[in-house]
């Protein structure tokens, strides 16, 4: 059984929100209202330590149409239920995405077109590990330097773990995906109860990543304990060598600047995923492709 620990940092996240209501303009003029008119210039976000976060505050800055918009930060399951009541009704809403995500399996969503490259290109989730890791537990480092797999693949568990425990959806997609996780660890000596470490993020898309690599490595002999803890926490950790590795991080924009603060105490291993994308997403019914049509007040 994968033990967690207790959260490092006290949450910062609401239990969730409501959309602000349309000012009295919008009610009177329905459809002609404009799409900040309808939602209060407001993007619905999540927690406030996700690097996703720290982006769109970004966006918020260079784009001159943004000017009247606010980021109204909460959590992932209050973005969840925000996404749901807007398409129930057909309704417009702008919040922060990302890929892999079961949100882009249960709805049909569109990414806003982001001409000034704020939240950059397509993303790569990184392995990582504290310095002397390699020496002091070879066989670890060994199976976490081979993890690789696809964004499909985390989308999957994060889907299925909508109707089952993550740890459960986990093993499944291990029993599936034997020939893959095989090769992770052919050649590698087993270990007889090695504790290891692992840092991760509270979300939905890294519990997926942190249950697989933990199970894997309770295969193979180790005592695994995984701590989830928010971005800035886990570079710290590993930096001080209070962490033996992660899984988690995405780079180069979404938790670039803490490998910026923190790179020379830390061993990045390599690319475990390609092709993860952040950025503002939309439903698909909506007449709009970038993030310029997001119209503000003074247009």
């Amino acid at each position: 059984m994968i033990k967690s620990t207790p959260l490092k940092l006290v949450s910062l996240a609401s239990a969730g929100l409501l959309l602000a209501a349309c000012g009295d303009d919008a009610a009177q003029n329905g459809e002609d209202a404009s799409i900040g008119d309808q939602l209060d210039y407001t993007i619905t976000g999540i927690e406030p330590g996700a690097g996703i976060t720290e982006t769109t505050e970004q966006a918020l800055n260079a784009y001159d149409n943004l000017g009247d918009w606010e980021l109204e930060t909460s959590s992932t399951a209050g973005m969840m239920g925000q996404i749901d009541s807007a398409i129930a009704n057909e309704e417009p809403l702008v919040v922060t995405g990302w890929t892999p995500h079961y949100k882009f399996e249960m709805y049909d969503l569109k990414f806003l077109e982001d001409p000034e490259g704020i939240y950059g290109d397509s993303e790569f989730v990184h392995t990582m590990s504290r310095i002397g890791f390699e020496e002091e537990m070879p066989e670890a480092y060994a199976i976490l330097e081979n993890f690789s797999w696809e964004v499909d693949d985390m989308q999957q568990i994060m889907l299925d773990a909508q109707d089952m425990e993550f740890d459960e959806a986990a093993s499944d997609w291990i029993e599936e995906n034997r020939d893959l996780t095989d090769s992770w660890v052919e050649g590698i000596d087993e270990v007889d109860g090695q504790s290891i470490e692992l840092g991760s993020f509270p979300w939905d898309s890294e519990r997926a990543s942190s249950q697989v690599i933990s199970q894997i490595l309770e295969e193979h002999g180790f005592d695994v304990t995984v701590s989830n803890v928010d971005p800035s926490i886990l570079f710290q950790a590993l930096a001080q060598g209070e962490v033996d590795a992660t899984v988690a991080p995405w780079l180069p924009t979404t938790q670039g600047a803490y490998l910026e603060q923190y790179g020379d105490d830390i061993v990045d291993m390599g690319v475990n995923m390609e092709g993860t994308v952040i950025g503002l997403v939309v439903p698909e019914y909506m007449d709009i492709d970038s993030i310029e049509d997001l119209t503000g007040e003074t247009e």
